[in-house]
Parts: structure tokens; sequence; C-alpha cells
């Protein structure tokens, strides 16, 4: 259950349903089983009798490329009958604020991807909705246009908005979420306050050790030599070290070296939402990083 006023995250891969939850709760999917409320009203038949509470930012952008900035807000304050002047006005306002007033006259289709990602949300909120579900609202566009959206959201919530996004980018859903529910092939298997999800991490000590080569490192001679330690390694050429007391990394590599591996680089690392995804889930937050990186995502 989202909260009111709450930023409410979706967290999975690709795949894992965090779309299909969005289109059952905008009706584009109809659920097995269960039911759906939005704003103290029940949707499971009728998921338009909410639809004046909600506003959606699908993960690909349904504005037109024919018409400027101003002309696609406009439009979409048409369909919710909000009078001429006042949706010129909020469009005005929206695309002000969004930092598009240079492009506000300019067609859509000439925006760059991070434009066309804000005037999508600007369009979201035209009707200026309560509730607002954002779909990868970073999914596939530079450093600084993330960064603003990020801003966007967390302003949005300030002044009362209440937000269920999805995301497969972990990083990003521990800054801007209160709450997480990891999602895992349709099934959510844990539903916690990011700061509860961290709590039991902050005793532990993390290091991280990334070697020059790929070779085979004998995991056991090095657990059995520094027993206090727990040793993964979440991929080729990388060691995870983990402890509950303060972590000397220097006679760790000094080990490996003396073994004969040749060590890149070795750091201490705060323990993170991507930490707690991994046991729980068992999946590899790399893989998920992999196919951000495929899609051209960045954060």
């Amino acid at each position: 259950m989202v909260e009111e006023g709450e930023v409410f995250g979706l967290l999975g891969p690709n795949g894992a349903g965090k779309t299909t939850t969005i289109n059952m709760l905008t009706g584009l999917a109809r659920p097995d089983h269960g039911s759906i409320t939005i704003g103290g009203i029940d949707c499971t038949v009728n998921v338009k009798a909410a639809q004046h509470l909600v506003g959606v930012v699908p993960d690909e952008s349904n504005l037109y490329p024919e018409l400027t900035g101003t002309q696609n807000l406009t439009f979409c304050a048409a369909l919710y009958g909000i009078p001429k002047r006042e949706r010129e006005e909020r469009a005005r306002h929206l695309i002000d604020q969004f930092g598009l007033t240079d492009a506000a006259n300019r067609k859509f289709s000439g925006y760059s991807k991070g434009m066309k990602r804000k005037l999508t949300i600007a369009a979201g909120i035209i009707h200026q909705p309560p509730i607002l579900f954002l779909d990868e609202p970073t999914t596939g566009i530079d450093v600084a246009s993330a960064r603003q959206i990020r801003q966007l959201v967390a302003s949005l919530n300030e002044n009362g908005t209440t937000i269920l996004l999805t995301t497969h980018y972990i990083e990003e859903a521990e800054r801007l979420c209160e709450r997480i529910a990891f999602i895992v092939r349709g099934h959510i298997v844990r539903v916690d306050r990011v700061i509860d999800l961290l709590q039991p991490l902050q005793q532990k000590h993390v290091a991280v050790i990334d070697l020059s080569e790929t070779i085979p490192v004998d995991m056991e001679a090095l657990t059995s030599s520094f027993s206090e330690a727990r040793f993964e390694t979440p991929q080729p050429g990388r060691i995870r070290v983990e402890s509950d007391t303060r972590l000397a990394v220097g006679p760790v590599v000094r080990f490996l070296e003396e073994a004969g591996v040749e060590v890149a680089e070795a750091r201490r690392v705060r323990p993170s939402l991507e930490d707690v995804f991994v046991k729980i889930t068992g999946i590899e937050a790399d893989a998920m990083r992999r196919e951000k990186q495929r899609m051209g995502g960045r954060t």
C-alpha cells in the first residue's frame, strides 16, 4: 500500500513486472485477481473512476512530435476539460518550471531525450493530480537531465504529490524513495523503508578489491587466512570483503600479491541498497547495471 504523500519505488530488473503493475493501475492491463484502490476509490471494475486523481508518465513518451512543447501541454490540459485561459497559464508555468522556456515553441520531435522526458512529466501533471505514476523516469537520458528530473520529482513530493515510480536503477531508488518494494518475476519479495533496509548494514565494514587480471583466486586459502572476514566474487576480477569489525585491507592485498595475483585497486565502500537487493533477490546488481548501460541510461 502506497501511503499518501510518500515516494514509493518499485525496484527490479527489466521484465520483473514493474510496467505491468503501472498498466494495471491505469487500466491498460487487467489484473487476474486482487483489487485496486486509488485515493479511496475502488477501481477494480472501473479504473477510470479515479482518473482525475492520477497523473501518468509512461516509460516511452506519448506526446505528439508535430506539436510544439506548449501545444502538447495545452492539448493534454484540454483533455481534462481545463478552460483555455487556465490551461495556457498552466502550460506556461510548467514550461518555465521545467527549464524548457527556450524550446516552448519548437516541435517536440526536435527535443533531446532529456527535454522530451521533462515535457512528458509536465504533461502528466498539467491537471495537478495528487497522485503521480512515473515509469522509469530517467531511463536513457544524460547525467544532467537525470539529475534535473530527480530534483523535479523531489520538488513535486515536497509540494504534496504522492509518487509511485518504477526503476531498475538502485542508486535512483535509494536517493528518491522513502519505501521500496523489490519485485522479481512478477512477485513482490520485500517491502520496507529504505532506512530500515539499510540499518542492519550500518555496522558492517566492506571493501572491494579489483584485480588487474581475471585469474583464479584461491578463495579457500583467503578465507582460511582471514577468518574474521567474508569473501565473495560478485564478478570476474573483483573480490568483495565484508567484516563485522574494522577491516584492514592492506594485509588482504599483500596476501593476494604474494600469491601472484596483481591488485589494480582496493577501496573501502559504504554498504548500500545494492547489497540489500542482492541478498534479498539473489540478482546481482551488475546484471541490472549492464542492462542500464545497454539502454543508454546513466544516473
